[in-house]
């Protein structure tokens, strides 16, 4: 038992076991509802991720800096209200792809976790955590800039936040293999990831498509979303989501296609967060680029049925 947990802490092994606590989970067939359409971003380039921050009501969506080689991996971080007004933005300099990001509210501050230090691959080999400032500058080439791995051993991780429950989810790499892992939130602020309330490998989802583009966790259920772009496809609508569960590592609903913002220019599925209202309502939303090459728009929708 001993030597299981020093392999644990230091990502050697899944868990055996986890033992989150029981919640709802989405039900996934059930229809997707708009927050806003066509929307434009400080850049000009493809949504990645999004991510909100549930107590100061932010709204965040990360994508790759006009202008930036696709694998640079410098990331452009725009702020939103909720109707997709822009508001502000800064840039995240050699972080990765940005296929997640996550936000943490500090008082009437945000705090950002991203990725950073992007390999050859175009992603980040490690993650990181900054104030959110308008108009600022994070760059991967500062010495003092913190680099966090919850995971020793993984090659590269993105991270969400699960508002709710308070938990930092991150999706890493190790030997080619992608997992996931769960901390709470406040054992992750201080840096402390020698216990993982789950860690487990991710099984094939089984989609029409390999093509992942992001994922979000709320209680006991994480969420996946994958799919291509109409022009990848070839018109197909192809865009699947589906959940696990954090306790056992299996599938429990899906894939199940997802029409949201079926007419849509474009339509590439990127991104998936949660968010729950000032009424207590928990939704999972969606994330969709559209438009066309020099300007692509944002584009959120939301489910909020629970069984």
């Amino acid at each position: 038992m001993i030597l299981t947990r020093t392999l644990l802490a230091l990502g050697l092994v899944a868990s055996a076991a986890a033992d989150i606590p029981d919640s709802k989970r989405f039900d996934l067939t059930e229809p997707s509802y708009d927050l806003f359409r066509h929307k434009k971003l400080a850049d000009k380039t493809v949504q990645q991720s999004f991510t909100f921050d549930n107590v100061n009501r932010r709204l965040f969506v990360a994508q790759r800096r006009d202008g930036s080689d696709m694998k640079a991996g410098d990331l452009s971080i725009s702020e939103l209200d909720f109707d997709g007004n822009l508001l502000g933005s800064m840039d995240v300099l050699a972080a990765g792809h940005g296929v997640n990001i996550g936000a943490e509210p500090v008082g009437e501050d945000t705090y950002l976790w991203t990725e950073i230090d992007t390999a050859s691959s175009g992603y980040g080999t490690a993650l990181t955590r900054f104030k959110w400032v308008d108009g600022g500058v994070i760059d991967s080439a500062d010495e003092d800039l913190e680099r966090i791995k919850p995971i020793p051993t993984m090659d590269r991780g993105t991270c969400t936040i699960d508002p709710v429950t308070r938990r930092l989810i991150t999706r890493y790499q190790r030997d080619s293999a992608q997992n996931i892992a769960v901390f709470d939130l406040d054992d992750a602020i201080d840096r402390n990831f020698t216990n993982p309330l789950a860690d487990w490998p991710i099984p094939d989802l089984g989609g029409r498509t390999n093509v992942f583009q992001g994922y979000a966790a709320y209680g006991r259920y994480i969420y996946f979303l994958l799919g291509e772009s109409y022009d990848a496809s070839g018109g197909e609508l192809n865009s699947e989501v589906m959940s696990l569960d954090l306790n056992t590592g299996e599938i429990v609903q899906g894939p199940v296609i997802t029409r949201a913002g079926s007419t849509l220019e474009f339509r590439e599925p990127e991104g998936m967060a949660i968010y729950e209202t000032v009424a207590g309502e928990v939704r999972l939303f969606l994330g969709f680029a559209s438009g066309k090459v020099g300007d692509r728009r944002c584009n959120l929708f939301y489910k909020n049925a629970l069984i």
